[in-house]
């Protein structure tokens, strides 16, 4: 099979990474790609923003399925115009997709299909969503509507920091994506992340995982894309599983279904496991990143087959293999980061991954034929080990070895898991 993976993050490395490996692919072309997806992909210059160019580019070279990394152009409908023109992707419409790119359908659609969530109010000006703050007090939650690239929530421990969050909403700290804003009920105990498959009929569980968001130890700071992440989550037990699959992402299938907006591609779910079960947080309709990373160290399956079933309704053909092994990602971000930070600083040479490890490539590009990097999460310094302990020692042994003077890393990632084990 002849593929086309659209992206250029650490999400899409691991993507090009698993799927060099299947033996059903033929060729693999990633648009735009980094360095790392080099290694297994064909790098080609497609603005995904040009949907005819896409299709064009799939018709010329006869593309068997197409794999939308990124949830941009889910929501711009990327994925519609494909399948119009006859390409198979692996991708939600853009109707489906505002089930990550609208926070406020999300919440209706939970409320019309009694999936468990926190209590919610939106609003589209500021004086209402403040008034309503300050009525019910904090904690309490506030989203901006759209994409925000993981950065539109603030958990506000003060009604203080409620209003000001909700001043950066409406004063266009995130674009369009401000434009309304969701309000909700802050839910108390452990986050975790959930991945299912979905062809818009038959639901297939993948794996779950924990991802740091904060950007400094101990989980302080700012909120970022993710810091870091390991995979499974302990606090996923199978019952736990059952009842996320039962109370929250089949309902969801059944409601986008009938609704009219059939969902087909991933579903990954934010849960808070609080005292009830488990409750949504929200939903991406895309991997993770970076928790791609770790549940694409763990799949012993070809994940070919599988994104290939979800593209074509044939889930209820394929199954998922996974490794006991625990996966652990280290995030290393440019100094700065989440705020002002340099671009286009040097990177050494990257030193060799040994047996369970691996370096995906988030944020760098070669100039010169120097390793430079260019955003603000540059690269994720990934290994397995039998228990978490194991995987973080390794995974920090290896980021130690990067030579990037201008990076940086949390020291905790893995944390909670490793006190768990060591109790």
């Amino acid at each position: 099979m002849k593929v086309l993976l659209i992206g250029s993050g650490g999400r899409e490395h691991a993507l090009a990474w698993k799927l060099a490996q299947s033996p059903r692919l033929t060729t693999l072309f990633a648009s735009p790609g980094n360095p790392g997806i080099a290694e297994h992909a064909q790098l080609i210059e497609l603005d995904a923003e040009d949907q005819a160019a896409v299709v064009a580019f799939c018709r010329d070279e006869s593309i068997d399925l197409v794999v939308v990394g990124p949830e941009a152009p889910l929501v711009a409908g990327l994925a519609d115009t494909l399948r119009a023109a006859g390409v198979t992707v692996f991708g939600p419409s853009a109707a489906a997709a505002q089930l990550e790119g609208s926070k406020g359908f999300t919440k209706d659609l939970c409320a019309r299909y009694d999936i468990p969530t926190g209590a919610y109010r939106r609003f589209s000006n500021a004086a209402e969503a403040k008034a309503y703050v300050e009525r019910e007090g904090a904690p309490i939650v506030v989203k901006a509507d759209g994409l925000a690239a993981g950065k539109g929530v603030t958990v506000a421990m003060t009604v203080h920091e409620a209003l000001v969050a909700i001043d950066d909403c409406f004063d266009g700290a995130f674009g369009s994506a401000g434009a309304e804003v969701v309000v909700e009920a802050f839910l108390d105990g452990e986050e975790a992340s959930f991945f299912c498959l979905s062809d818009g009929r038959t639901a297939l569980a993948l794996a779950t995982a924990q991802d740091h968001k904060r950007v400094g130890d101990g989980d302080t700071g700012p909120n970022t894309g993710g810091m870091g992440a390991y995979s499974p989550a302990p606090v996923m037990t199978p019952e736990m599983v059952e009842r996320t699959m039962k109370e929250i992402i089949e309902p969801t299938i059944r409601g986008m279904a009938d609704s009219g907006y059939p969902f087909s591609g991933v579903f990954f779910a934010g849960l808070m496991i609080t005292a009830k079960g488990p409750e949504l947080i929200e939903y991406n309709v895309r991997f993770g990143d970076p928790e791609c990373q770790v549940l694409m160290m763990r799949l012993k399956s070809d994940l070919l087959e599988l994104l290939h079933a979800a593209a074509t309704a044939t889930l209820d053909q394929v199954s998922a293999e996974w490794s006991d092994d625990v996966a652990l990602t280290v995030v290393m971000a440019a100094k700065g980061y989440p705020g002002t930070y340099e671009k286009g600083t040097p990177i050494g040479t990257l030193p060799p991954a040994g047996d369970g490890e691996k370096i995906f490539h988030a944020g760098t590009a070669l100039r010169d034929g120097q390793l430079v990097a260019t955003g603000g999460r540059v690269l994720n310094v990934t290994a397995t080990g039998s228990s978490v302990a194991e995987a973080q020692a390794s995974a920090y042994r290896l980021a130690a070895k990067v030579d990037w003077e201008n990076g940086f890393c949390r020291s905790d990632i893995g944390w909670q898991a490793v006190a768990r084990e060591q109790r």
